[in-house]
């Protein structure tokens, strides 16, 4: 069995180093907040995230970064997509070997657009990086912490390492499959955020099924769009990282992204809705990011444009849907195909 290091206690952290000791690893989880460190091990409970679970006995729990990632084998960051540089700066003086990294965070970064893989490539010596894989799909930490079925999909420029990953987590309820395609991946994952900001919304406004439906395979089309032009394989949006991660975060009041937009399409300020949720929500900054890389790129993002004029510039839920409604007419199959045509056609 291999020592791992998960660093970030949030609930999807929590989560990963659960099924991570319930595979038999030796497991550190680490967290920044030296009272959050003290409350897990005195109570056994994660109570902000997680606070229905009880922790796995074995499972350590660190505040001290050197001492969480001595000796171990890998390391899995679940850090907020903000935290991310910060985190990789501060490994770069306590590393002491090449490592190899495993990622479960979804975002862009606002203004350099990059990825998360980009951002840890980034920012960590090379000297330090064996490789860096990225864990995504429709998973809610809530889920997994209780041990209901749960698939995701494992992304790496190089197959051993995706499969690396992929043998750290299997298990009879945690299935993982592998793929090559790290930018769809990862873009996959963030992407959906936005348009789950969007679903919550039309819950808001008291819309029904046929608005959702709309939105999410509207949504879809635009995350593929964009992400094809990126370098993206259209084919990983109808899989887990894809389609599935949509319905999962568009459906669920488990997402927090969905609860930010339900909370907006009620008329809510953006300030109130993050005072109200007390956690980060990835999808406000990726829907900045990703607004600014669609007019970097000329790809249309109607819907991803709408969201970002409800959280940045004010405009009411309401005003942005009938805007949306109102676009000009166009050919479902034919806005489908042009994806395709411009991925292959260069």
């Amino acid at each position: 069995m291999a020592k791992l290091a998960v660093l970030g206690a949030g609930s999807w952290g929590t989560a990963l180093a659960m099924v991570l000791a319930d595979n038999k690893h030796d497991v550190r989880l680490w967290t920044h907040n030296k009272q959050q460190k003290e409350l897990m091990i005195t109570t056994g409970k994660n109570e902000k995230y997680l606070p229905d679970i009880i922790l796995p006995k074995d499972l350590q729990i660190f505040d001290e970064l050197e001492k969480a990632i001595s000796n171990v084998d890998a390391i899995i960051i679940v850090v907020p997509t903000k935290a991310i540089r910060e985190t990789c700066q501060r490994l770069n003086h306590v590393l002491d070997k090449s490592m190899m990294i495993i990622h479960g965070t979804k975002g862009i970064e606002p203004n350099t657009h990059y990825r998360v893989s980009e951002m840890i490539q980034e920012e960590l010596d090379d000297s330090l990086l064996e490789g860096i894989v990225a864990l995504s799909g429709p998973s809610h930490a809530e889920e997994v912490s209780l041990k209901h079925p749960t698939t995701l999909t494992a992304g790496a420029l190089h197959e051993e390492h995706a499969q690396f990953a992929q043998d750290l987590f299997m298990n009879q309820y945690f299935r993982v499959y592998t793929s090559n395609d790290v930018v769809g991946v990862e873009l996959g994952g963030a992407l959906k955020n936005i348009i789950a900001l969007g679903a919550g919304i039309s819950d808001g406004l008291g819309y029904g099924d046929n608005a959702k439906a709309a939105l999410i395979t509207r949504g879809l089309a635009e995350i593929s769009r964009l992400a094809t032009v990126l370098g993206a394989n259209p084919l990983t949006f109808i899989g887990l990282s894809g389609v599935g991660d949509l319905i999962v975060t568009c459906t669920s009041v488990h997402s927090r992204n969905w609860r930010a937009g339900n909370l907006l399409g009620q008329g809510y300020a953006l300030d109130q809705v993050l005072d109200q949720m007390g956690m980060i929500v990835e999808g406000i900054k990726t829907t900045e990011a990703v607004h600014q890389l669609s007019e970097q790129q000329q790809v249309e993002m109607p819907i991803t444009n709408g969201i970002f004029d409800v959280i940045f510039n004010h405009k009411t839920p309401k005003d942005v849907v009938d805007h949306l409604m109102a676009r000009t007419r166009t050919n479902e199959v034919e806005d489908i195909i042009s994806v395709l045509v411009d991925k292959y056609s260069h």
